[in-house]
């Protein structure tokens, strides 16, 4: 069943894909909380544990937030998303059994790297988000945990999967604030967004399938 569900899932999102720039629509929203909602049900049915479970749901919780237009849902789905990185983050670290900090002894040279991004927002990013400056701040911060705790895992699909979740909301900040909406490569950039976003929560959701 979860197999199932979690090919269902896919080919949901690769009837979204067409959809990225569309205009909002209800019927686009659905096409977009369908996958990773279907994704969620997969983690259920193959018993991979409550953190990913939740964190699956929350994530289909934040895209349903960020397909509609408006400051208020996107506040609603940055804060669903930010609630699935923290749920992330107790999963992850519940599989590796090792606190945040051991990234900087597991794989030190990513998580420099990771950190270092984390502070170079505060150069490309905070100052273009306007009255959303410290709610995106909370999420980079946030996210970036996330990374760190992934970091903690042994290298897998796990880490994988956190790694393209990671690269494709910095493509989705780009894209949100730095790119105008007649920008000649806005449509690239959703497409990139969504297959990235995709991939990742597929390949956390196959790790922690694998065991």
């Amino acid at each position: 069943m979860s197999n199932l569900l979690m090919i269902f899932g896919l080919m949901c999102a690769a009837a979204y894909l067409p959809l990225t720039s569309a205009s909002v629509s209800w019927s686009r929203s659905i096409i977009k909380t369908v996958p990773v909602l279907a994704f969620s049900f997969a983690a259920y049915a193959g018993g991979v544990g409550p953190f990913l479970v939740a964190a699956l749901f929350l994530s289909a919780l934040g895209d349903f937030g960020l397909s509609r237009d408006g400051d208020g849902p996107f506040l609603y789905g940055l804060s669903a998303f930010a609630l699935a990185h923290l749920v992330y983050i107790l999963h992850f670290m519940s599989v590796s059994n090792a606190p945040l900090w051991d990234a900087f002894s597991s794989a030190p040279v990513a998580a420099i790297i990771l950190v270092a991004l984390m502070v170079s927002t505060e150069l490309w990013l905070a100052t273009h988000t306007g009255h959303l400056q410290w709610p995106v701040r909370i999420y980079v911060v946030i996210i970036g945990a996330m990374g760190l705790a992934a970091l903690t895992l042994p290298f897998g699909w796990m880490v994988i999967g956190a790694a393209l979740f990671i690269v494709s909301d910095v493509i989705l900040a780009i894209n949100l604030f730095r790119m105008s909406d007649t920008h000649h490569h806005r449509m690239k950039a959703g497409y990139a967004v969504w297959t990235l976003y995709v991939a990742g929560q597929v390949l956390i959701l196959w790790g922690g399938m694998l065991g």
